[in-house]
C-alpha cells in the first residue's frame, strides 16, 4: 500500500447564531450570503478532514446536514462542490447552565456561568466534517472532564482575598472543557489518525483573576499531555477510561486554540506547551501573503507584533473593536511521525480575486481564516518474521521467601523476564538499585515441560553484574 497525502483542515466559521435554532434556519435556504461565504473557502481549501469551530450544535445534527447539502455539496462562484460522507458532533458545554455564580458578580444566570460561555446549550460548538471513515466505537470525548483533576491545575485566586475564585462546590462540578475536547480516530488507507479537536476559551473577558486566561492555558495543557505517554494518565474520558495516546499513535491537534505563541493575552504563552512538545512536527508553519497585507494596510499594534504576520490566522482589528491585532491562534499540528507536505493559511491578499471571500470587518465569512496542513500518511511496516500473540494462559505461580540468598546476593523482586531460546534459560532484572549489591540480573531455569508451573518448577542458576561494586 502506497502513501497518501491527506489534507487536514481546522476553520472557526463563526457559524453560531444568538439564538437556538437560528443556524437551522438561515441553512434551511440556499442563499444565506455568510454560509455562501464559508463554503466557497472550505471548496477553494479543498480538506479530506475538517474541523469547524463556532458551528452551533444540534441533538439530530440537522444544521451539519443542511450546510453539507445545501452548501458544500453546490457549487459557489465555480468552486468545485465538495461531499463529505462522515460527519461527528457531539455536546458542548457552552451555554449549559452550572447553577453557580461562577463570574462572582453577584447573580446565577446568563452567559457567564455556563459551563462554557454561551447562551443556549451547544452555541458556539464543533463539527467535524471527514472523506474518510471515523471509527465511531472508538471516539473518546472529554465534556465532563474536572479541572481541579488535573494535576497542579492553574486554577485561578482571588486578588483581593487571595483565595480561590471558586468555591469548594463550584470546583467539584466544573469542567475544564469549554466546549469539549474530543478524540476522534480517523481511518485512512487501513491506518489511524486521531484528530484532537477543542476549543479552548479566549484568554480575557474576565479580571485581575484571570479565571479565563488560566482555563485557556490548562484547556491547551490538555493534549500536551494527552499526547505524551505517562503525562496524561490522570485524564479520564466521558466513559470512565483513563489514560492518552501511545507514543507510536499518529493525530493531529485541531482547532481555535485562541492563544498566539507571542502576541495576544494568553497566560504563559500557553500554546507553546504544544507547540514545543517533541512528539508534535512543527517543521511547517501554515502560512499566507494576505496576513502580511493586513499588517501592512492595518497597521496600528499589529507593527508591533513579535509574531510573524504570514502565520496569523484571525483579524482582530484594534481599529473596529479594541482588539489585540491580528493573531495565530487556529492551528492544525500533526504528530512526529506524519511527514508535512504543505501547509496553508486561507488568506489572500486585498488585491487578489478572492479577497471578497475573508474580507475586512465586517467580515463576509468569519475573523479567523481557514488554516490546513497535508500530510503523509506511511502504511506501517509489519516485519515479516514477527509473530503475533492471539492468546495467553495462566500456567501457574511460584513464590520465594523475602531475603532468599543466591551467590551472596538477596535476590529481591525480579522484574523484566526475558527467555533465551537459544539457550533455553530466561533471564531476570533484580529490582534492587544497586542498594544491597550491584546491579544485576539472574540467570533462571523454568520447568514448564508438564505444561504448568508449580513450585520446585524454578531454579536460579546465575547471577550477572551490570557494574562494579565500586
Amino acid at each position: 500500500m502506497s502513501n497518501l497525502d491527506v489534507r487536514f483542515s481546522s476553520f472557526n466559521a463563526s457559524l453560531n447564531r444568538s439564538n437556538q435554532g437560528d443556524l437551522i434556519q438561515d441553512l434551511s435556504t440556499t442563499d444565506n450570503s455568510q454560509a455562501q461565504a464559508v463554503a466557497e473557502i472550505i471548496q477553494r481549501g479543498s480538506p479530506d478532514v475538517l474541523l469547524i469551530n463556532e458551528f452551533d450544535f444540534d441533538e439530530n445534527g440537522e444544521a451539519a446536514k443542511l450546510f453539507q447539502d445545501n452548501y458544500l455539496s453546490v457549487s459557489q462562484n465555480g468552486a468545485t462542490s465538495i461531499d463529505f460522507p462522515y460527519v461527528y458532533l457531539a455536546p458542548s458545554n457552552t451555554g449549559i447552565p452550572s447553577g453557580f455564580d461562577l463570574d462572582n458578580n453577584g447573580q446565577v444566570g446568563g452567559g457567564n456561568d455556563a459551563f462554557g460561555f454561551g447562551f443556549f446549550p451547544g452555541q458556539f460548538g464543533m463539527v467535524l466534517f471527514s472523506k474518510h471513515p471515523i471509527d465511531t466505537e472508538n471516539i473518546r470525548t472529554f465534556q465532563n472532564f474536572l479541572w481541579k483533576d488535573m494535576p497542579d491545575a492553574l486554577l485561578p485566586v482571588d486578588p483581593v482575598t487571595g483565595e480561590s475564585w471558586y468555591s469548594e462546590e463550584e470546583l467539584a462540578v466544573f469542567r475544564l472543557s469549554s466546549k469539549s475536547h474530543w478524540d476522534i480516530p480517523i481511518t485512512i488507507n487501513g491506518e489511524t489518525v486521531h484528530v484532537l479537536a477543542s476549543h479552548p476559551t479566549p484568554p480575557v473577558f474576565d479580571g485581575a483573576e484571570d479565571r479565563n486566561g488560566t482555563r485557556n492555558h490548562d484547556e491547551i495543557r490538555f493534549w500536551s499531555d494527552y499526547i505524551t505517554p505517562g503525562a496524561g494518565d490522570y485524564i479520564y474520558d466521558d466513559e470512565g477510561n483513563f489514560g492518552g495516546l501511545l507514543a507510536s499513535d499518529r493525530f493531529v491537534i485541531m482547532g481555535d486554540q485562541n492563544a498566539d505563541p507571542f502576541d495576544g493575552d494568553s497566560t504563559d504563552n500557553a500554546i507553546l506547551q504544544i507547540l514545543d512538545n517533541p512528539l508534535v512536527n512543527t517543521s511547517v508553519t501554515p502560512s499566507s501573503e494576505g496576513g502580511v497585507d493586513a499588517t501592512n494596510r492595518q497597521g496600528l499594534n499589529n507593527l508591533t507584533h513579535g509574531g510573524n504576520p504570514a502565520f496569523d490566522t484571525a483579524d482582530f482589528g484594534e481599529e473596529n473593536f479594541g482588539g489585540p491585532g491580528n493573531l495565530r491562534v487556529d492551528y492544525v499540528l500533526p504528530s512526529e511521525n506524519l511527514p508535512i507536505t504543505d501547509a496553508t493559511v486561507f488568506w489572500p491578499k486585498s488585491d487578489d480575486p478572492a479577497f471578497e471571500l475573508v474580507g475586512d470587518f465586517p467580515f463576509p465569512s468569519s475573523d479567523h481564516r481557514l488554516v490546513y496542513v497535508d500530510v503523509e500518511v506511511e502504511p506501517t511496516v509489519v516485519d515479516s518474521n514477527s509473530k503475533v500473540v492471539t492468546g495467553i494462559n495462566f500456567l501457574g505461580e511460584v513464590s520465594f521467601n523475602t531475603g532468599l540468598q543466591f551467590e551472596n546476593t538477596e535476590v529481591g523482586g525480579i522484574s523484566g523476564l526475558a527467555y533465551d531460546p537459544a539457550n533455553g534459560v530466561y533471564y531476570g532484572m533484580s529490582d534492587d538499585r544497586s542498594q544491597n549489591a550491584p546491579a544485576r540480573f539472574y540467570t533462571i531455569d523454568i520447568d514448564l515441560s508438564d505444561g504448568s508451573l508449580d513450585q520446585g518448577d524454578v531454579g536460579f542458576t546465575g547471577v550477572t553484574t551490570l557494574r562494579n561494586a565500586s
